[in-house]
C-alpha cells in the first residue's frame, strides 16, 4: 500500500469529512474536499475546523513521507477567505524544513486561486517506522 492509500483510508476523520490526498511527491503533498452542508457553520459559510482537517491532511502527506510516523506537535492557521457550499478546495503543503521536527506551510484556495487559509505546522518524528510502498 503507498502512503497515499495508507492515509486516505487509516485518517477515519477526514475520509468521513470527505478529505482525501490527491497527490504526494517528496517534500509536496496535496488534498482536496468538496464543501458540502456538513461543512457548514452558523453563518452559512465552511467551519474553520473542517479547513483545519483538509489543511493537516495535506501536512500528514509531507512530514510521513520520510518512513517515519510523525505527529503533528504545532499549528497555525490563518482564515484569510470564506469558503462556500460546493467549492473544490485544495490544500497544498509544502516542506520547509527537514529534521526530527519537521516544519511545513499550507496554503488552502478555492477555484479562483484565492487563499482561503494558510497555514505552518510542525510534527515530531517518532523512532516508529512507517511502512509503505511509494509514495502515490
Amino acid at each position: 500500500m503507498t502512503l497515499l492509500e495508507t492515509l486516505n483510508t487509516g485518517d477515519r476523520f477526514a475520509a468521513t469529512s470527505g478529505i482525501a490526498i490527491t497527490e504526494i511527491r517528496p517534500g509536496y503533498c496535496r488534498a482536496e474536499m468538496t464543501v458540502t452542508e456538513n461543512h457548514l457553520n452558523a453563518a452559512g459559510v465552511c467551519q474553520g475546523g473542517a479547513l483545519f482537517t483538509l489543511a493537516d491532511m495535506a501536512v500528514a502527506g509531507v512530514v510521513n513521507a520520510s518512513g517515519q510516523v510523525c505527529l503533528g506537535i504545532n499549528a497555525q492557521i490563518n482564515y484569510v477567505h470564506s469558503a462556500q457550499l460546493g467549492e473544490r478546495l485544495k490544500a497544498e503543503c509544502t516542506l520547509i524544513s527537514d529534521g526530527k521536527v519537521p516544519l511545513v506551510s499550507v496554503r488552502i484556495t478555492n477555484p479562483a486561486d484565492d487563499t482561503v487559509a494558510f497555514m505552518t505546522s510542525e510534527g515530531y518524528k517518532k523512532k516508529a517506522p512507517l511502512t509503505f510502498e511509494g509514495l502515490s
